[in-house]
């Protein structure tokens, strides 16, 4: 029979801490006054190492504000828990039902940007490590919480961690969906550039990794624009000398599923003024983010389609620049996939830009470390499905033998990047139990 750890005083201070943390916008603003990432990121990377001391944790913060990290137990071995501080921008707050930086309990729910990704993993693990603590555990391993805080944007902080700190021997990163993922597609963010417009001038996109569920246009074709947007059947709000296209907002590795407002916006723009930006998108590209009307199908039984974003696009009268994400199967031939996107783009005159590539992950399934947490995870909700692949990207696949586990449920909604992000009681409690198993099984001695 396995051990209760999890109590009602582990789950109210995990809640709040959770609250605490979602206080801080922590979207970048690079170089914010000398921080590397923006004071805001700074500000709650030291508020959770503050928080890990009071706990009872050792910790450490990189001399320039990185990352961080707080460890607890004994022992040659160390099992990481790889976690971010970061987060995306809060979207269209007018469809936020509440401030996006509170994290307001509502209905059972917990909302605020970063509840689902990453704050509130982050602590639903933490907590369930002090529950370990309190419940007088012996650790045969040192267990370290890895606080990064560039994971949105380009990972700085965890190739800084590696290139300065000791390796993880196991671990997870508490920054995806239940069971586990042992296999992570391929990473490869892009430009592609090429001239500007004394027409035209454009500014689209957040992230990389959010399909835009916006794009405005304003000039002197508005009128054309909008007949166009009708007669396509696309939808969109107009405002005094401007029309804003709607999509729908997903993360890139489910863009497939999303509506991408700045596609949208290309095919109702390009049969009114010709620009090479605007044709590639909307013709060589179009609405398909498997990206296979551009470069033909790529997909492999692990992991499955390719998927393609087409980011952000910005024109200024000097020059232009697409903003691609792309989600690459992880047993596809990257290499050929370059070349085949570079010619693609020179046929329109456009120059391609590696912006930054990670490469894919995959842990062997029957490896201890996958059967130990898929064996808790099935003992703890009787949910036999499989381990999966993913396309998105975690911390876990910046060091060997790490794997994503969590937080999010297979039947709870993914509502990360998203307005109204939020995460259940239940869910976070659930995996809170779920966690403090998984850890006291590869880190405890029993």
């Amino acid at each position: 029979m396995m051990k209760k750890f999890i109590h009602e005083k582990h789950q109210l201070e995990a809640v709040s801490a959770i609250q605490r943390l979602v206080s801080f916008p922590s979207v970048l603003n690079e170089g914010e006054k000398g921080t590397p990432f923006g004071q805001a990121i700074l500000a709650v990377l030291k508020e959770t190492l503050s928080l890990c001391q009071k706990l009872g944790f050792r910790t450490f913060m990189e001399s320039d504000g990185y990352y961080g990290y707080a460890e607890v137990g004994e022992g040659q071995e160390l099992l990481a828990i790889l976690c971010h501080l970061d987060v995306v921008p809060a979207g269209d707050l007018s469809k936020w039902e509440t401030n996006p930086f509170e994290g307001v309990l509502k209905d059972g729910k917990l909302f605020g940007r970063g509840v689902q990704d990453d704050k509130g993993p982050s602590m639903s693990a933490l907590f369930a490590v002090k529950a370990l603590v309190d419940s007088g555990v012996t650790f045969n391993k040192r267990v370290r919480f890895i606080f990064g805080t560039d994971e949105e944007t380009l990972w700085r902080c965890l190739r800084r961690y590696t290139e300065k700190e000791e390796a993880a021997t196991i671990g997870f990163a508490p920054d995806a969906t239940f069971p586990v993922t042992y296999a992570e597609k391929g990473l490869l963010q892009a430009k592609v550039v090429g001239i500007g417009s004394k027409e035209l001038t454009l500014d689209i996109g957040e992230a990389y990794n959010v399909v835009p569920a916006k794009a405005t246009y304003q000039g002197a074709l508005l009128t054309d624009l909008i007949q166009e947007l009708k007669d396509l059947d696309f939808d969109f709000e107009e405002e005094a000398g401007a029309v804003t296209v709607l999509g729908h907002a997903r993360h890139t590795k489910d863009a497939a599923l999303a509506t991408n407002a700045l596609v949208r916006l290309a095919k109702g723009l390009v049969p009114l003024i010709s620009h090479p930006a605007l044709e590639f998108i909307a013709n060589a590209v179009g609405e398909d983010a498997t990206g296979s009307h551009l470069l033909g199908r790529i997909s492999d039984q692990e992991s499955g389609d390719l998927s393609f974003n087409i980011a952000g696009l910005t024109i200024t009268e000097e020059s232009s620049e697409i903003r691609l994400d792309l989600r690459i199967p992880v047993l596809a031939d990257v290499e050929k996939l370059v070349t085949d996107l570079k010619e693609k783009a020179s046929a329109y005159g456009l120059v391609y830009e590696e912006h930054d590539y990670l490469a894919p992950l995959y842990v062997p399934r029957d490896s201890e470390l996958v059967k130990t947490l898929m064996s808790v995870y099935q003992d703890k909700t009787g949910d036999i499905v499989p381990a999966k692949a993913s396309g998105g990207a975690t911390f876990a696949r910046t060091m060997p033998n790490c794997v994503a586990f969590g937080a999010c449920f297979p039947e709870s909604k993914k509502t990360e990047h998203q307005e109204n992000e939020y995460l259940t009681l239940t869910d976070i409690f659930k995996a809170m139990d779920i966690y403090a198993e998984a850890i006291y099984r590869l880190a405890c001695e029993r």
